[in-house]
């Protein structure tokens, strides 16, 4: 997660005093970077996945599940074990910011051949088996987006008490400090967005209306000092920290392209797929013990790192603050970076206009000089004492600082400082899965997606309004069959992704209404006679005209099937999978409460699922058994 590195790290104050030294140092070291590879061609199309897991305890006697404090002891043995001792080890493992949290990614970047997808499940095992052999008895590693009741009281093995005080990191009333990461980048993390908001984040998530659920649904907090009185809005479950949005897990994809500019065209492209996916990978619907409105995270997690003043959120006139800024750090992009997304471009972009004048001086080209420039609004969130003067022809903490805490749906990348690494772009926006068929179908499904993006030179453009829109949308309950979301019509007659930017700016936004349709995520991916092709229909014609070996189109045909179920429906969701497993479960009061009983019945069942020791038809259908 981020940058991470050993050091003094600096409290809000001091930190404050070195923001400008930090973007101006940052923006130097983006143009080196810049300067040196802007010409870089024919980089070699690599990709990788993120995998994120939790470690829980299994107390079967009280039966009662809770989240294992040991995330950084069974990273260090499982990087002493891998990495450290083979360079070329299958697995790698970093930190995440729960201490019952830790990532997992293949030893090596998948490459552009077919047969790599027949190996992506299995790397997933093999990360899984890994990780589980160093747990303890009666723990497991389980791949939840959301852990259904974080948060609530004794939720954590061993067991502490949050301590709502103003010199811990969180001073929340329901996420204790120990349950962070212990490395120090992650409680400054917590503390220096809290310092800098002025007050501790604000989370309200609709609660999901029961039969029995209190109306209006109002809680009291007994430790509350009255500022999560005043936050919390009726009919809503709250939350106050960034562990609660931090703290869940996800599913990351990255690339690498063959340039700057089919890296552009691919961020762009890939953004509009965002909403998409994350409603049809949904699976987080329970929250702080409370089944919840929503079936995704994505609304949490900005939340839980909005270090927004009032004064930036509008709610105050502008008086120690430099700007008004519309969204949290975590939240969707705000502007296309390639030509063919430039005359999309209409949601009001905030940028430092210093900066931005620098990069155009520079040679920056207008659009990507304003991407950085609005990234560029915001303050660095840590900062070691250690790594405040660098070398910058050399090095690139300070632009990765403020690039790694604007945490968006999608990611560009540019190359570290003298690495073989090319260009990449991220794709931020999907929920994890409960087993590693799942997770590798949504990734290949999103890899095999690009191919066909650069293959076909796709465009999927809409208005970005739009996509905030869809982005809105998707997070609702049951959004993958009830969501209606903006398309592109035709896909098939786009602009030329490295031509002039100008001839494709020229008509405006004037096509807008003739050019995007609301569409059922159903005729998305599967099409519609004399609506749409179908995202499915294209990558299988794609397939049909490649040479692949009947191993390899069985297991990426087994993903797709996968893939288009969950969008008709005819397969569930993780996350409405979760709902009918709590509603029709014996100890459910239809009062939208989970309780500990079942909350283990719930992990029980889903570890069985992902270890495959219980099959599950109506979330996983019936796919062809390959793997050993």
């Amino acid at each position: 997660m981020g940058l991470l590195i050993q050091g003094s790290p600096l409290n809000w104050e001091e930190t404050k005093k070195y923001a400008d030294h930090v973007r101006k140092h940052g923006i130097v070291q983006f143009l080196n970077i810049y300067n040196k590879l802007k010409d870089r061609q024919k980089d070699v199309l690599k990709w990788g996945d993120e995998v994120e897991y939790m470690l829980v305890a299994m107390d079967h006697n009280y039966q009662k599940v809770r989240l294992v404090l040991s995330g950084g002891d069974v990273l260090h043995t499982l990087q002493e074990k891998g990495e450290n001792a083979n360079p070329n080890h299958p697995t790698l493992w970093r930190p995440e910011y729960g201490s019952y949290m830790i990532e997992g990614t293949p030893g090596q970047p998948y490459g552009g051949t077919m047969s790599e997808f027949n190996t992506v499940e299995d790397n997933m095992r093999k990360r899984r088996r890994e990780a589980s052999s160093l747990l303890k008895e009666n723990q497991i590693l389980c791949t939840l987006t959301a852990f259904p009741r974080l948060g609530c009281p004794s939720f954590t093995f061993p067991e502490f008490d949050p301590k709502p005080v103003e010199k811990g990191a969180s001073k929340s009333l329901f996420f204790p400090d120990e349950a962070i990461n212990q490395h120090p980048r992650f409680s400054t993390l917590t503390r220096n967005i809290r310092h800098r908001r002025g007050e501790k984040v604000v989370i309200n998530v609709p609660i999901f209306k029961d039969i029995n659920t209190p109306s209006p649904f109002i809680e009291k907090f007994p430790t509350d000092d009255g500022e999560a009185e005043r936050a919390a809005l009726p009919d809503h479950i709250y939350m106050d920290c960034m562990g609660f949005g931090m703290g869940n897990s996800c599913l990351q994809v990255t690339f690498q392209a063959c340039s700057i500019s089919e890296a552009r065209y691919l961020y762009d492209q890939l953004a509009t797929i965002c909403p998409i996916v994350m409603a049809l990978s949904a699976a987080s619907p329970f929250y702080r013990g409370y089944v919840s409105d929503n079936d995704c995270r994505w609304g949490v997690i900005s939340a839980s790192v909005d270090d927004r003043t009032r004064e930036e959120r509008g709610l105050e006139p502008l008086k120690h603050n430099k700007y008004r800024i519309n969204k949290s750090r975590y939240d969707s992009i705000d502007s296309y970076l390639s030509c063919c997304g430039e005359k999309y471009n209409d949601i009001e972009l905030t940028i430092d206009e210093e900066i931005n004048r620098q990069l155009l001086e520079a040679g920056i080209d207008k659009l990507l000089a304003q991407h950085i420039a609005h990234l560029f609004i915001r303050d660095p969130l840590t900062l070691f004492e250690e790594r405040i003067n660098l070398d910058d022809e050399n090095e690139s903490d300070h632009f990765e600082n403020i690039q790694s805490t604007n945490w968006q749906t999608m990611r560009f990348k540019p190359p570290p400082p003298n690495s073989d690494i090319g260009w990449r772009v991220e794709f931020r926006p999907m929920e994890v899965q409960l087993t590693d068929f799942e997770n590798s179908a949504y990734v290949v499904f999103v890899v095999l997606l690009t191919r066909v993006i650069l293959s076909y030179k796709l465009d999927f453009l809409i208005p970005l309004s739009k996509v905030d829109e869809n982005m809105k949308v998707a997070q609702r309950r049951n959004a993958v069959l009830e969501g209606m979301f903006y398309f592109r019509k035709d896909i098939f007659t786009g602009c030329n992704p490295v031509a002039d930017g100008g001839a494709s700016a020229q008509n405006g936004l004037d096509n807008d209404n003739e050019e995007c349709a609301l569409m059922s995520i159903d005729t998305i991916i599967n099409g519609k006679e004399g609506v749409f092709h179908g995202l499915i229909p294209i990558l299988n014609c794609y397939l049909g005209n490649m040479e692949v070996d009947v191993e390899t189109r069985c297991t990426i045909l087994n993903y797709l099937k996968l893939i288009k179920k969950r969008a008709s429906g005819e397969l569930m969701t993780t996350a409405r999978w979760m709902r009918e497993f709590v509603a029709n479960h014996p100890e459910y009061k239809q009062d939208s409460v989970i309780t500990d009983k079942i909350n283990y019945d719930l992990i029980v069942k889903c570890d069985q699922i992902a270890n495959r020791a219980a099959w599950c038809p109506e979330l996983i259908g019936d796919p062809v058994n390959r793997a050993k």
